[in-house]
């Protein structure tokens, strides 16, 4: 059976929510994320962990934890809802703080590097980005299932994002430097360090990893770097945050300098990320001492 199974429940799900109405599709998805939250206790435990790092010992981390399970299926609601016919619905329910930062950026012609959070729904970000004239060539995990890979880009194709997988013998590096010297734009999700090869950091008053893709990428090329954070919008809709280009610290050797940028970039997303904290959806271990607390 290989790929088939998971990819066919991919495909009823698609099929399911593509029925819905938006409204009740969003209800829908954050139902069933709300039902999860129940269910998940081990997951649930580690999500409050998270939380009780962004508000601190006094914040109620119960609440924003089963936010962030309602979020994260709104997320995959609108997802599966996804359709080409769909995409002006989509754009026209986006809001952008900052645009004029990203044309400022665009006119130096050196590329653009937009750095964000798994935070709201990234994937209308890309809908948005294209609908203002600066269309994303964003990287993709790499899945074993190759199946699911195709439908996620299809998804995005259908959304005018074009995307790159992340894998062995994939040349994805290649394929984002050369689309910054054309002075095109590129999209990275870039708050977890999946590789495990990492920058070290300060993220939320405890060292973990960072990826260093996005600091290391504008560095080299000298294309600006922008964050940005995604927000859903009651009732429907996103709100899209891109805050000024992150200036790379000196340093004596680009060791030195991706590893300073990276830390500044970690501090920019602990502001964005605070925002909104049940909009980032990090259902993983992302420091070392989550591991043995979940353990």
């Amino acid at each position: 059976m290989g790929d088939w199974p998971l990819y066919l429940v991919y495909r009823a799900f698609s099929g399911l929510f593509g029925l819905l109405p938006e409204p009740i599709m969003r209800r829908f998805g954050e139902s069933a994320g709300r039902l999860a939250w129940r269910v998940a206790r081990k997951r649930r435990r580690l999500v409050e962990r998270h939380m009780r790092r962004v508000v601190g010992a006094d914040g109620d981390v119960v609440h924003l934890g089963k936010a962030m399970f309602a979020s994260y299926g709104r997320y995959w609601a609108e997802v599966f809802w996804t359709r080409p016919r769909r995409k002006d619905q989509i754009v026209k329910g986006c809001s952008v703080e900052g645009e004029d930062l990203i044309h400022e950026a665009a006119a130096n012609g050196a590329g653009i590097v937009l750095a964000l959070p798994h935070m709201g729904n990234w994937e209308s970000a890309g809908a948005k980005a294209e609908a203002i004239g600066i269309p994303v060539l964003a990287a993709a995990e790499g899945l074993s299932n190759e199946k699911i890979v195709t439908w996620f880009v299809g998804v995005r194709r259908a959304l005018g994002i074009e995307t790159v997988i992340m894998g062995k013998g994939r040349k994805v590096t290649t394929a984002l430097t050369r689309r910054l010297k054309e002075g095109g734009v590129i999209a990275l999700v870039s708050d977890r360090d999946i590789s495990g090869r990492g920058i070290a950091v300060d993220f939320f008053g405890e060292q973990t990893t960072m990826p260093a893709g996005p600091v290391a990428l504008a560095e080299r090329s000298g294309a600006a770097l922008l964050p940005v954070g995604c927000y859903f919008l009651p009732g429907g809709g996103h709100r899209f945050v891109v805050r000024p280009p992150l200036e790379i610290p000196d340093g004596d050797s680009r060791d030195e300098r991706v590893a300073a940028g990276t830390q500044a970039f970690a501090t920019v997303l602990e502001d964005l990320i605070r925002e909104a904290p049940q909009d980032w959806h990090l259902f993983v271990p992302n420091w070392p001492s989550d591991r043995e607390a979940i353990s």
